[in-house]
């Protein structure tokens, strides 16, 4: 399989499919880089070389005890992007993903890029704080961070139902599906899983967003449960200078799961236009 090797000696694995102008994918939390590969094959498919990792602590990469918040993942990513030499590359990151992408713009610049797409992403900031008074309550965070520490393998199984939107009237999630997310949260250390919720929840992406100088699709759904929309893609979109924000109804966390058609078709637009 192949691996990068970081400056603290970290292995982060990564997948890199077709031929074409580079699209990099960052995944969310407990996932690994398998939960973009709707997107990846259609995008291989159309004419793009399309590029994912799991982050350090993730899947299949390693499981160091050090580095597990926002700017060493927004560094690991910078090295994978130096290590396969990738220029003009568009950048999606769903969820925690979407922080690695807007703290890789905000570190690196965009030197290297040339678009970038945010899905259900926590940016600007999740935590509720007197500056950010719309966000939630540390309450939220802490039960997150009980539910894995007491059963991990339990709580990722139970996070499906608003995950995926399984509670709201007519959804059809599949036992696949969940167990799909299962076992992604499954391959990941418990020690990284643990400080990568301080890392999605806590941090504040507003200066990063500021340095946005590269055509940008906000994505989100307006009945995602995870991470309210009013106080990440709306708020980002007015950080973000010229971003488009395209808001799907009725649409949950697991976007390229639940709306994999449509987001897929959205992704070709952009990256084609």
């Amino acid at each position: 399989m192949p691996f990068i090797k970081t400056r603290d000696g970290t292995d982060i694995y990564y997948k890199d499919w077709g031929k074409g102008p580079a699209v990099t994918f960052s995944h969310g939390w407990p996932l690994t880089a398998d939960a973009w590969e709707d997107q990846m094959v259609f995008l291989a498919q159309n004419g793009f070389r399309v590029i994912a990792h799991d982050r350090r602590g993730h899947g299949r990469s390693s499981q160091p005890w050090d580095g597990n918040e926002m700017d060493t993942y927004a560094d690991d990513l910078a090295a994978l992007f130096e290590a396969l030499d990738l220029k003009g590359a568009a950048m999606v990151g769903h969820s925690t993903g979407g922080g690695e992408v807007t703290r890789f713009i905000g570190r690196h610049g965009t030197r290297r890029v040339s678009k970038a797409v945010l899905v259900g992403a926590v940016p600007p900031q999740m935590l509720k704080t007197a500056a950010n008074p719309g966000g939630l309550p540390m309450e939220v965070f802490d039960g997150i961070r009980k539910g894995v520490t007491d059963d991990r393998s339990q709580f990722f199984k139970d996070l499906t139902t608003p995950f995926y939107g399984a509670n709201r009237d007519g959804a059809k999630v599949s036992q696949g599906v969940r167990d799909f997310f299962w076992m992604q949260g499954m391959m990941g250390g418990l020690k990284p899983l643990l400080d990568c919720i301080k890392a999605f929840s806590e941090t504040d992406f507003t200066e990063d967003l500021k340095k946005f100088d590269v055509p940008t699709l906000i994505i989100h759904g307006d009945d995602d449960q995870i991470v309210p929309i009013d106080a990440s893609a709306r708020a980002s979109a007015k950080l973000v200078k010229g971003s488009t924000l395209k808001i799907y109804p009725k649409g949950s966390h697991g976007l390229a799961t639940m709306n994999k058609d449509q987001l897929n078709a959205d992704l070709l637009a952009f990256l084609k236009g």
